[in-house]
């Protein structure tokens, strides 16, 4: 879908020579069928949603869990399975990228984000899964629940670090 504007992205006025913005959607399958075990909604999702909040900053391409498994609760998802709208619950778990942007940039942005988006579907052995600790950590912040690893306690102010008191945090659930 192509349409004429006078104005850039999001409204700005001389938003490059031509002008066209232009709209496209990508479509990235989940290889829910190699690793049926795997949390991609999770990776992708991340804390709070802020990991697929960055991907869509970084791109300014919009992106959409859409399929089988798109929808937490699986028992809501069986019952919207044939409501209008909700359709793409019958195919496989698949993601949508939509970008709305000048014709010069639109394929670079939507490549960039399926880029991102691919990387980010490689399962990895959860030891060696440097982005999942940032998750957690990242998590554990939004929480207020974050303990700093490690024996040295140097530059700590938190009572709970003291080794002297013979206690430790409680762990709470989200």
């Amino acid at each position: 879908m192509l349409q004429a504007s006078p104005h850039g992205w999001h409204g700005a006025p001389g938003g490059g020579s031509s002008g066209i913005i232009v709209k496209k959607t990508i479509r990235v399958e989940v290889p829910v069928d190699k690793y049926p075990n795997f949390n991609f909604v999770g990776r992708l999702l991340g804390p709070r949603g802020n990991s697929l909040k960055r991907v869509e900053a970084a791109t300014e391409c919009r992106v959409l869990i859409r399929g089988r498994g798109s929808i937490k609760d699986p028992s809501r998802e069986d019952m919207m399975r044939d409501k209008p709208g909700y359709e793409h619950l019958n195919e496989p778990l698949h993601i949508l990228v939509e970008a709305e942007l000048p014709a010069s940039i639109i394929d670079a942005r939507l490549l960039q984000a399926r880029e991102i988006l691919e990387e980010l579907l490689k399962p990895v052995d959860e030891s060696q899964d440097f982005f999942k600790k940032q998750q957690l950590r990242e998590l554990a912040i939004l929480n207020g629940t974050l303990r700093e690893d490690g024996s040295s306690m140097a530059g700590s102010v938190s009572p709970f670090n003291s080794s002297n008191l013979g206690m430790k945090r409680a762990k709470t659930r989200g």
